[in-house]
């Protein structure tokens, strides 16, 4: 039982972790090109974005209650 509860752990991390992705491309590519931010800027938040490996690592931490 306990590898379901961790696979539906899983899946809602994953999706969040693809919104969040998502979402930081969606915002950098309009305003590079539109040149809001230059590419040296745009690189910088989406190879920086630690948020995402850091939300990933919440998974090490499940238990079953």
């Amino acid at each position: 039982m306990n590898s379901f509860l961790l696979a539906a752990q899983s899946r809602r991390v994953i999706q969040q972790n693809l919104f969040i992705s998502l979402g930081v491309i969606a915002l950098l590519v309009p305003s590079t090109l539109f040149g809001f931010a230059n590419i040296g800027v745009a690189v910088f938040f989406h190879e920086g974005s630690t948020l995402i490996v850091a939300n990933a690592l919440r998974l090490l931490r499940f238990r079953v209650e």
